[in-house]
């Protein structure tokens, strides 16, 4: 089942704590990065609350280099946020080729298909690691590549 937006949210808002610990970061440094209050944070901590939309991705664009959230979703949680907003998004950006978090589902030289195996989505390479589109709709992907290969 592909992941939602409040499947992302959920999961950014359970990671929270981490992120500040991972960055040695007290509750008020943390909520003044992110434009909360204390309260509200200390409140996503425990889990009676979550960032919302806005805040997850706020989070995940402040600590983009996070290890905390590379192991969350399996590398560039950048490409899930897009994916996300935009349903199928499609831009020629470079990758590191897939070598770790990614599975090759479908080669059809020069491109392929490959499925994160964390959140479950998939993108198109090139033969350069040139990512030309990524979405959770595997039905998007495989139409896009026929018309890519054709």
């Amino acid at each position: 089942m592909p992941m939602t937006r409040v499947d992302f949210i959920n999961k950014v808002s359970e990671k929270l704590k981490l992120i500040r610990i991972e960055r040695d970061y007290t509750q008020d440094k943390m909520a003044e990065i992110l434009g909360i209050s204390k309260k509200t944070l200390v409140q996503i901590e425990k889990g009676r609350s979550t960032l919302g939309w806005p805040g997850a991705v706020t989070l995940c664009t402040i600590f983009r280099d996070s290890d905390v959230l590379e192991m969350t979703f399996g590398g560039d949680h950048l490409d899930i946020i897009l994916s996300l907003a935009f349903e199928n998004y499609e831009r020629n950006e470079k990758t590191m080729g897939g070598k770790i978090w990614w599975t090759t589902i479908e080669d059809e030289t020069p491109y392929r298909i490959q499925q994160n195996i964390i959140s479950r989505h998939f993108r198109i390479l090139d033969d350069r690691d040139l990512r030309i589109c990524s979405s959770f709709d595997e039905g998007f992907i495989r139409k896009r590549l026929k018309e890519l290969t054709s």
